[in-house]
């Protein structure tokens, strides 16, 4: 193109970690590059996360102990993962991890630390049962933001407290079991948070950033050092191709259309089409509801359909990364059930008032079950979350807070909380059978009296036991619902995302549909199609390939090899 009205080596579309990660590694080598946001808000789903990142033999591993082995790692995911996955992206991605994460500590503020947090399918061939593979990180200050801490995105709900103050991985458990001192701990916390003066007064932002508002905030920084832009509330319309190339992108900033120049390439990470539900109706019969999607609003697939405007491929379009989620009425996304479901003294029924799987499993498998449920049987969506009167008072039930009385929490919860001083009493208000949901407590509480579950295996798994509580035995996620009242929760087949998209080769590249690369453009994160398929191996398989593959990209586009 003869005239463009801003020219950069490389041009990176989205400002989740892949993008951000992309753009920092362009930046450092010397090119000119810039990052455009559609949203008034930027770090996209990755500031809302836990910012866990599953990274093979890393550094941080082998300093724990943890003698790690790329191959061991490409055994373990490639026996998961789709058929129509390259063995090549995958190694890509289990033998680059460790060099970005050990690239991104030596560039950044932002530490890692490896956690003994199992795979999620341990006992497989390769897998790690003792953890060490998902890395999360430490805690930074906001501060170092300066007015870019204000335009920083939420964390999520579910990865917060009260909704605005951030926490730490650690910091979780103190809260969750009532450790020794955690009164004192949550005092310190509130008054750091409120006492943040003069911020407080014009922002509800915690400036302590932790979690997804740690990774984006650390690479944020590291990029205001090397001033690189980003552009907030600038979309990108289109792709500009020249001769079977991609050269640049139509941009709208403000009221102004503008056509920039990248010179060495263009790089999506502008996340999926996990808000756009005519997307989800044509791609994922499964995983239709887009309100239930844990991802943030900006996720609709434009830049996928951008993509295929020019030629790409796109791959694996059914898929998402599954989860269990409530619903408060109002809000305007899922929030994801983690932690809750291993605890003891709850279970999950369908609308009969029936169990039909291990609630202990990872997030993505008991999401695939309950949605599956669904399309089979229409009897799962909403499932029920049931518990009693003991896992009422100790333990938190997604934005239901323990000790607090059910009249002090939020109207729009107390709308969908039933309860009931029976088991009988409860599944009228569920609208299930009564007879139903009184045998399925009844043949639970027999079995878990005695730490068992014959029907569905909970607590054996090593991922099962890692969200339990240690102070049950002899299963720490397995209690009898004894206590009245008893209480009840939907709870519904949703996502934290969809893991579909322009198919990719081991290095980034997007190719067409003859399967060669398309010249200058490049896709990481949920704009790709996941290099883990249809599975998910562990904690930290989203942003971890984000940003080992936003490595790889910005460094095939500059040509560099070392």
């Amino acid at each position: 193109m003869e005239s463009w009205d801003k020219e950069v080596d490389v041009l990176v579309v989205g400002s989740g970690a892949g993008g951000l990660l992309s753009a920092l590694v362009a930046a450092e080598k010397g090119a000119s590059t810039l990052i455009i946001e559609k949203e008034a808000l930027w770090g996209g789903t990755s500031a809302t996360s836990g910012a866990g990142i599953w990274i093979p033999a890393s550094d941080q591993a082998r300093a724990e102990g943890f003698d790690d082995k790329p191959d061991d790692a490409f055994k373990y995911v490639r026996a998961l993962s789709a058929d129509n996955v390259p063995d090549a992206n995958i190694r890509s991605y289990v033998e680059n991890a460790a060099h970005m994460l050990r690239w991104m500590g030596e560039h950044t503020d932002i530490t890692y630390c490896s956690f003994p947090y199992p795979d999620y399918h341990a006992e497989n061939p390769g897998g790690s049962p003792t953890g060490y593979r998902t890395h999360m990180p430490l805690p930074m200050d906001g501060r170092k933001l300066g007015k870019d801490v204000e335009t920083l995105r939420f964390a999520s709900p579910a990865a917060s407290l009260f909704g605005y103050l951030n926490w730490h991985f650690d910091e979780t458990y103190i809260l969750l079991f009532r450790a020794k001192g955690w009164w004192w701990h949550l005092t310190k916390s509130l008054a750091r948070y409120w006492f943040d003066w003069p911020f407080r007064f014009k922002s509800e932002k915690d400036r302590r950033l932790t979690l997804g508002n740690a990774l984006a905030g650390g690479l944020r920084m590291a990029l205001n050092k090397r001033g690189v832009p980003l552009w907030l509330e600038s979309p990108m319309e289109s792709l500009i191709e020249e001769d079977g190339k991609v050269v640049g992108a139509v941009v709208r900033r403000g009221k102004k259309t503008l056509c920039i120049g990248a010179r060495k390439g263009v790089i999506l990470a502008a996340g999926g089409f996990d808000k756009n539900q005519e997307m989800r109706d044509q791609h994922a019969p499964l995983y239709r509801n887009a309100l239930y999607s844990g991802g943030t609003g900006g996720n609709t697939g434009d830049s996928i359909r951008a993509g295929k405007s020019v030629g790409a491929e796109t791959m694996n379009m059914h898929s998402a990364w599954a989860a269990p989620v409530f619903y408060v009425p109002g809000e305007d996304r899922g929030r994801l059930c983690t932690i809750e479901r291993a605890l003891p003294g709850c279970m999950m029924v369908n609308q009969k008032g029936e169990r039909y799987l291990n609630e202990a499993a990872s997030y993505h498998i008991v999401g695939q079950q309950m949605a599956r449920r669904e399309a089979e049987h229409g009897d799962a969506s909403p499932s029920w979350f049931v518990f009693d009167h003991t896992y009422r008072h100790k333990y938190p039930v997604g934005p239901l807070l323990p000790l607090l009385p059910d009249w002090a929490q939020n109207g729009m919860v107390r709308s969908i909380l039933k309860k009931g001083r029976t088991v009988a009493e409860l599944a009228e208000a569920m609208g299930a059978d009564p007879a139903v949901l009184g045998a399925t407590v009844e043949r639970f509480n027999t079995h878990a009296a005695k730490g068992e579950d014959p029907d569905f295996n909970r607590g054996e798994a090593a991922y099962d036991k890692m969200y339990g509580d240690p102070s049950v035995t002899p299963n720490p996620c397995l209690k009898p619902l004894d206590k009245g009242p008893f209480y009840a929760m939907p709870i519904y087949p949703g996502d934290i995302g969809t893991n579909g998209g322009l198919k990719t080769d081991d290095r980034a590249r997007v190719l067409n549909t003859e399967g060669k690369p398309i010249g200058g453009l490049y896709a990481v994160g949920n704009n790709a199609a996941s290099a883990m398929g249809e599975s998910y191996p562990g904690a930290g398989v989203t942003i971890g390939p984000a940003l080992t593959f936003g490595y790889l990209a910005a460094r095939d586009a500059l040509g560099v090899n070392d």
